[in-house]
């Protein structure tokens, strides 16, 4: 089976996206999440632009990779010295990496206009740079920049750059389209001659400026390329790199390539969580492979259709890169759809049954005035143990007031008060918070805390609104999402309501008896 050796540059490439900005101990998770997935080679950043990235290299170099090769970036020497006097190189060597990548101009028009020195010195830089990384005992990828726009510009000197790095001794020659603008047949049609011209194996760099960087890549591998670079989740400068999420996938399930060790392509999806997370990003639900959705079935017929086989309106087996099935609660799904999620909770119940049919009502309802469950599936677990008379509440509301004191102090400018009664006893609370719902949140955990400690290990993790008849301005009714882990697990509960905050809290009320319901199924709780 041909090897294709996945090149992740999430931690150099990804990093210069807009809005992503990674600590050194963000970066040292990263590399051990990407080892644990068993990518070959993490470009881990550019020690001679950022002091930063030294500490980094410095503390990589402890860890014990099982699988992937780290590397430091950096680019040729400059124009009119010598390699073993260049200040970026002499970084790049105190990173002390076994492997570096560096790139080169192989667009006359990049050489003349941006670089101002003459082409054949751009040769010379290359050259030289390379030599003297191999003289250190270094494995070298060359990233031929902007090499696609290059070879149709110039192409007999886009191949002289190719020619002066593996004549230098590089490892790798990895062809760029650096502005993201070349289409699939070029990309094959380029790389192809490339590949018949260089004994020295090849790699393909993409960006995504035209949507194209998935499929480029998968033609550059066509054509004979056996390293891919690319990052997690695609992110990346402007419009994102090549997302390595689709490309191993494809690779390996669809193509029969080996791309990650045997048994590592399941972590994929919660790899590519976990990037999302530590750069503060929302997680891309659509993704294909990798997203909630990617799986995800609410119509009523495709539903049936991938009870019967999955392959009706699937296209791999979603457990093979670590994400699953969802079928979605919904008016359209139907009494086949919600038999299963009602089924976890009573077995005892089939498609005709009265009760089936009457939460369906109740969901057809419900998402009329506004509600939807397809991401609160919390709230609706909720909602079914009620009307099956299942569920006995942990607590009763007495009344709950809040009050919003403007200008704040210190980030607090509300109060709440409420009073409940858990089992005949009532208690009251008063909090400050960060806004009405915060101090909500917070003065009904203080008041819970005594009866059920368990709730402490509860955290809001996301909060969504979303007005749902914009015509009605400030009479309009909200849909508010939370969702919320213990460590342990998360889960997602919906409120609906004309006022945000009783919005609000119906979602806060559900996540929190959520929660304590799960604990008194596994028994760390009696109601």
């Amino acid at each position: 089976m041909t090897k294709i050796f996945a090149y992740d540059s999430t931690l150099r490439d990804g990093a210069q996206a807009q809005g992503i900005s990674f600590s050194v101990e963000d970066k040292i998770k990263i590399v051990e999440k990407l080892d644990e997935l068993g990518v070959s080679y993490i470009e881990a950043g550019n020690p001679g632009s950022n002091p930063k990235d030294l500490e980094f290299f410095a503390r990589v170099g402890e860890l014990d990779l099982k699988h992937a090769k780290i590397i430091a970036f950096g680019s040729t020497r400059k124009v009119g010295i010598a390699a073993e006097a260049d200040n970026n190189l002499k970084s790049l060597l105190r990173a002390n990496t076994a492997a570096v990548a560096i790139f080169g101009k192989c667009w006359d028009y990049q050489v003349t206009d941006i670089l101002r020195t003459s082409l054949q010195e751009n040769l010379n830089m290359i050259a030289d740079t390379i030599r003297y990384l191999k003289a250190q005992d270094k494995e070298v990828v060359f990233d031929a920049e902007h090499f696609y726009d290059g070879y149709k510009a110039n192409a007999d000197y886009a191949l002289q750059t190719l020619s002066a790095a593996a004549d230098a001794g590089a490892d790798y020659l990895c062809l760029c389209d650096t502005n993201g603008g070349t289409f699939p047949n070029e990309i094959f049609d380029i790389t192809k001659k490339v590949a018949e011209k260089f004994s020295t194996p090849l790699g393909i760099h993409c960006h995504n400026d035209s949507e194209m960087a998935v499929a480029n890549s998968m033609m550059a591998i066509q054509a004979g390329a056996t390293q891919v670079q690319g990052t997690i989740n695609g992110i990346g400068e402007r419009c994102g790199n090549a997302n390595l999420c689709s490309i191993i996938p494809n690779l390996q399930l669809k193509m029969g390539l080996e791309c990650l060790p045997q048994g590592k392509l399941q972590h994929l999806t919660s790899v590519a969580r976990f990037v999302s997370e530590v750069a503060n990003m929302t997680h891309n639900e659509k993704a294909p492979y990798v997203g909630n959705d990617a799986f995800s079935h609410k119509g009523g017929m495709h539903i049936d259709a991938v009870s019967k086989n999955p392959v009706s309106y699937e296209h791999i087996n979603p457990e093979s890169v670590g994400n699953a099935r969802h079928i979605l609660v919904s008016e359209v799904a139907g009494r086949s759809a919600l038999l299963g999620k009602i089924n976890a909770i009573d077995p005892n119940l089939h498609k005709d049954s009265a009760e089936t049919k009457q939460i369906l009502e109740r969901i057809k309802a419900l998402e009329h005035d506004g509600y939807q469950f397809e991401n609160a599936e919390s709230s609706f677990d909720l909602l079914v143990r009620k009307m099956l008379g299942q569920y006995q509440p942990f607590f009763d509301l007495k009344e709950y007031k809040v009050v919003v004191h403007e200008p704040s102090l210190n980030e607090i400018n509300s109060s709440a008060t409420l009073r409940i009664v858990v089992g005949g006893q009532e208690e009251s609370a008063t909090a400050e918070g960060d806004g009405p719902v915060n101090a909500l949140d917070k003065a009904m955990r203080k008041a819970l805390e005594r009866f059920y400690p368990a709730i402490k290990e509860i955290k809001l993790t996301d909060y969504k609104v979303r007005v749902l008849d914009s015509d009605q301005a400030s009479a309009a009714k909200v849909r508010v999402l939370i969702e919320s882990t213990d460590h342990n697990e998360s889960w997602t509960t919906v409120g609906v309501s004309t006022d945000i905050i009783e919005a609000s809290w119906r979602a806060l009320v559900d996540s929190i008896e959520y929660k304590l319901m799960r604990d008194q199924e596994h028994s760390k709780i009696t109601a």
